[in-house]
């Protein structure tokens, strides 16, 4: 393992590297605990490259090195080996020996359940081999695989094949990032496509033997992501073949690997029987962002890991473009911006804040955060606001026929936009430099016919961002006529200024305005309008999303008041979602949204802001005290609803069926509530899918019911490991805060925590964080046991660890007692002796906020 002392690596000192590397040639004779690979690397320097040449390699036993068939010595270091070269082109090769069978931080070449497989982003390749492993080198690649196993696999098209050996050859320049292999007993559910230029891709699902059932989804996602991204992009693939392999032990989601994407296997195999609607939605989420990736990613790279957002933000705004497409706009807008308020939000605004694009980092792994992620993808689609989407297009255009093949910036990502509009986008450039959440101040006016609405936008200052700029922020608005007709339709008002003014002539009355419709920027509104705006716009506003974020600003200001005042629920509020409820016009989906409340988290941040110190308990008494209350006001329809929307034909994952369970299941929720537990129990007994037994167990636990169900449960699933996974979520963020820890303690002891398994683990103690009350419980003992693991799973996996420090990033919110616990936790953790790098950058950044 790296050792823990920290690097800072910063984007100014970026630098080429000296060579060019013109192909690539791998052989790997596979063993467990003795994979051979031997590489052979065609360099040519570059004008004015050293004398001397340094490759990343980590974990690697050297057996032999030549340059142009001469043996030579490197000088081996931790981090790699230098070697003196000539100054001419040179062939480069060099034999290692790897230990997949104990490569436990599933990072490089590994086994799972022996199955090799790897993952290279963003620096596992120098595990492999001796490269230089960075984005900006890209070259073609030939790989050879030896090994007794019935299926090999690497990037590429395939030029031979058997039992125990096997060719490819990928002729599209990548980096090493991108670089794949995958041995093992595995089956193909295969298929094909016919690309729009009339050529023929044959399509692979691998996937262990048993799993063949829960491939179908998978597919037809892929062949419809494939067909979308030819039909509103333009971008057909590119290669004879395309395959998938699914993973049971993997870090992430899935990994866009030229023409061989790994997955972990929670996020491409589904069945009715296994998965929920939830399941389906994320699978075909996952597969259309990776396949994206094609052009978005492999065929225009990164030119450094601080321009990860380039790739990332990019992919995920498309498929969150292919997922509106493909089901309901608005309600995957809505949902879009719960995760992105849910993640984002606190990270913009605690000790791991960062811009879009960082500007130093000491360890790249903990830069795949949902600031990269999600507000890159928010960036986007302010660009595209902003432009039009027919200029959009015309720079994504100009964007795949300029880079095709490099390795780019966000400067040269920009710079197509500024060609094809004339617009400077220098101002704008300021959301990838500032880190952040802006919050933007409404108020109006009203003058004899002239309208006039005002903002206010505001950063604070951060150790990122210590003097922040005026950024530039869409604005998208409509006007409401007292009568809730639509005046002024939705128009783009772009905020340039720190305060700034929008004029509107010529209305009969005074406007009620719906301002930031589509959620148009990631920003905090903060509204001085007048105080029954926001019942108006739940009862008017035809924009949908601002129709939801009017009941839940309601809702959270209801909330907030029965927490510091002990003040009875918003009859306003109350009325308004029985209206919405009761519109059968209305998206059951949607319908369902709206009967969510706000995030815990959430009201913790609104209660900081308010000068108040958060109780996680009560926050949680008084949202289950608010679920009470729904019931009863809307318990007159809620039977009704429950019995309308169950669906009886036969299961699809669909829009439409998902929308009706979705709202079916959000109303047994409630009127169980008050009815007791019967319909949950005849509908786990009955259910002839996972959405509908899940969701029945969800409503048992909640009401504290269901041991028999939960047993019956584990009986009926106990072989199958995805819904295994379910079992144990299930039962840590089901508790009662007072019982959470010990629940996900005892669930720790049970015989088929795999706690080495990334999956397993982030059901157990990923629930724990994310159950807030029972998480910072004021006993202070999940802080323990969450402290006690990290410990434990830092030497074996290091970058699942880091991830999971985010529990404690809120840590400064609340009162003396738990941050003394928690930074007692913290300090354990640190005191750690050989913490990983990772870990270590993580801790350090949390606790010295």
């Amino acid at each position: 393992m790296r050792d823990a002392a920290p690097t800072t690596i910063y984007l100014k000192d970026y630098q080429p590297f000296g060579f060019d590397v013109e192909n690539v040639e791998l052989t790997f004779d596979l063993h467990p605990t003795k994979t051979r690979v031997k590489s052979r690397i065609s360099f040519v320097p570059k004008p004015g490259a050293p004398a001397q040449i340094f490759l990343d390699g980590e974990n690697l036993t050297l057996i032999s090195a030549r340059i142009d068939g001469t043996s030579v010595q490197p000088v081996i270091s931790a981090e790699g080996l230098t070697c003196a070269v000539p100054d001419a082109p040179f062939l480069w090769e060099a034999e290692v020996e790897i230990d997949p069978e104990n490569n436990t931080a599933l990072e490089g070449l590994y086994m799972s359940n022996g199955m090799y497989c790897t993952q290279c982003e963003a620096q596992g390749f120098r595990k492999i081999t001796y490269y230089p492993d960075r984005p900006d080198v890209m070259s073609v690649f030939s790989v050879e695989i030896n090994g007794p196993h019935p299926v090999l696999l690497s990037n590429g098209n395939v030029i031979s094949t058997s039992r125990a050996h096997a060719k490819w050859h990928d002729p599209w320049p990548k980096p090493a990032y991108l670089f794949a292999l995958v041995a093992g007993d595995l089956v193909a559910h295969s298929d094909s496509f016919v690309t729009a230029s009339g050529r023929n891709v044959d399509l692979n699902l691998y996937v262990r033997p048993g799993d063949e059932g829960k491939c179908a989804f998978g597919m037809r996602a892929l062949k419809a992501s494939m067909k979308w991204d030819e039909e509103v992009y333009g971008r057909e693939y590119d290669l004879d073949l395309f395959n998938i392999v699914a993973v049971d032990d993997f870090n992430m989601g899935a990994m866009e690997n030229k023409g061989l994407n790994v997955f972990n296997s929670s996020a491409v195999l589904a069945s009715p029987e296994t998965s929920t609607d939830e399941n389906f939605l994320r699978i075909e989420a996952i597969i259309a962002h990776e396949y994206f990736h094609n052009w978005t990613g492999n065929r225009i790279t990164c030119r450094d890991w601080f321009q990860l957002c380039l790739k990332e933000g990019l992919t995920v705004y498309r498929d969150s473009q292919f997922t509106s497409d493909m089901r309901s706009a608005p309600v995957k807008r809505i949902t879009d911006v719960i995760d992105l308020r849910a993640r984002q939000f606190p990270e913009d605004q605690g000790p791991l804040a960062h811009p879009v694009r960082p500007e130093s980092f000491q360890e790249i792994n903990n830069f795949y955060t949902a600031t990269v992620y999600e507000k890159g993808a928010e960036v986007i689609g302010m660009l595209r606001c902003l432009v039009g989407a027919e200029a959009y297009g015309k720079a994504l255009d100009l964007y795949f026929e300029r880079h095709d093949g490099q390795a780019c910036t966000i400067e040269d990502w920009l710079k197509v936009f500024e060609d094809t509009t004339g617009r400077d986008l220098s101002q704008f450039k300021r959301w990838y430099s500032q880190a952040g959440t802006p919050r933007l101040t409404v108020r109006d006016a009203w003058y004899n016919g002239t309208y006039i609405l005002s903002f206010t936008q505001n950063l604070a200052a951060s150790e990122t961002t210590p003097d922040p700029q005026p950024q530039v922020i869409p604005i998208v608005t409509g006007l409401l006529s007292p009568s809730g007709e639509e005046v002024v339709p939705s128009q783009v008002l772009e905020m340039t200024q720190a305060t700034q003014s929008f004029t509107f002539e010529g209305l009969k009355e005074r406007p009620v305005p719906s301002v930031l419709r589509g959620f148009s920027a990631p920003v905090v509104l903060e509204s001085e309008l007048a105080a029954d705006h926001t019942a108006f716009l739940l009862a008017h506003d035809t924009d949908p999303f601002n129709r939801w974020e009017a009941g839940r600003s309601l809702a959270r200001a209801s909330l907030l008041k029965m927490i510091t005042e002990g003040a009875a629920p918003d009859p306003a509020y109350l009325d308004g979602i029985h209206a919405v409820m009761g519109d059968a016009t209305l998206d059951p989906a949607y319908r369902a949204l709206m009967l969510n409340l706000p995030g815990q988290s959430d009201l913790v941040k609104s209660l900081c802001d308010m000068g108040e110190t958060p109780d996680p308990q009560a926050i949680w008494e008084v949202c289950r005290a608010m679920s009470h209350v729904q019931a009863e006001r809307l318990q007159d329809i809620l039977p009704a609803l429950f019995d309308a929307h169950q669906v009886t034909e036969p299961y699809e994952p669909n829009a439409d069926q998902s929308g009706r369970r979705s709202l079916a299941n959000a109303a047994l929720r409630l009127v169980s509530l008050i009815d007791g537990p019967d319909r949950a129990r005849a509908q786990f007994t009955s259910a002839d899918n996972m959405t509908q037994q899940l969701s029945a167990l969800g409503v048992l636990l909640r009401i504290n019911e269901g041991a028999d169900e939960l047993a019956a449960f584990e009986q009926q699933w106990k072989h199958d490991r995805l819904v295994m996974d379910k079992w144990f979520g299930m039962q840590v963020i089901h508790a009662d805060p007072d019982k959470t820890a010990a629940t996900a303690a005892r669930l720790t002891e049970h015989p088929d925590f795999n706690w080495k398994n990334p999956n397993r683990f982030r059901a157990v103690m990923g629930s724990l964080a994310a159950h807030h009350a029972g998480f910072h419980y004021a006993d202070g003992q999940s802080y323990d046991l969450m402290a006690d693991w990290l410990i434990r799973l830092d030497p074996v996996n290091p970058q699942t660890t880091a991830r999971m420090c985010a529990a404690f990033q809120t840590w400064r919110r609340y009162d003396d007692r738990r941050q003394q616990k928690i930074a007692a936790a913290l300090d354990r953790i640190l005191a750690t002796p050989g913490l990983s790098r990772d870990t270590t950058e993580m801790l350090t950044r949390i606790r010295g906020s």
